[in-house]
């Protein structure tokens, strides 16, 4: 669709280079919008985490705190059924060591389990033996390049060389 030239408003034709400009410039527009609603969603998410974190902390803090009363409550329900105190809370102390040492065991199998990330150790060493061949480039040193070392000729010959 062709508009006339001769009123300059947006319908106008326009040259290709300003239809590439109009573009890139749109096509910026349209990353930088992209962008910012990137940002709007992660920032809602992030805050999202954060009260669902300190939602879990509070929450572990009160299953910690009732741990004591449940175990009370559990020593002296034993005691109602017709054992001594002592004994009612012996058992209850057996019962969390238990309940500790199959964890224990549990954590010592997944520990066993664990490996040294083979994959990444086999690449560092192809990377070292790569950049053990490569040559170095000479470094510059307070502005002016490092120049090779050149082989130490005796006195004599540097005497002859210069005296010809």
């Amino acid at each position: 669709m062709s508009y006339p030239a001769d009123n300059g408003g947006p319908g106008a034709e326009r040259s290709l280079g300003q239809l590439v400009a109009s573009a890139t410039a749109e096509m910026s527009a349209l990353v930088h919008d992209e962008i910012a609603l990137a940002k709007a969603e992660l920032r809602q998410d992030v805050k999202r985490g954060a009260m669902g974190g300190a939602a879990i902390s509070v929450a572990g803090v009160f299953a910690l705190f009732s741990l004591p009363v449940l175990s009370f409550a559990a020593a002296y329900g034993i005691h109602n059924l017709g054992l001594g105190l002592a004994w009612s809370f012996l058992i209850v102390g057996a019962a969390y060591l238990v309940l500790a040492g199959l964890l224990a065991l549990l954590a010592v199998t997944k520990f066993k389990k664990v490996k040294p990330p083979e994959r990444s150790i086999a690449s560092a060493k192809q990377t070292a033996a790569v950049l053990g061949n490569a040559k170095p480039h000479p470094r510059e040193a307070a502005g002016r390049p490092i120049r090779p070392a050149l082989p130490v000729k005796d006195d004599a010959e540097v005497v002859a060389r210069s005296s010809a």
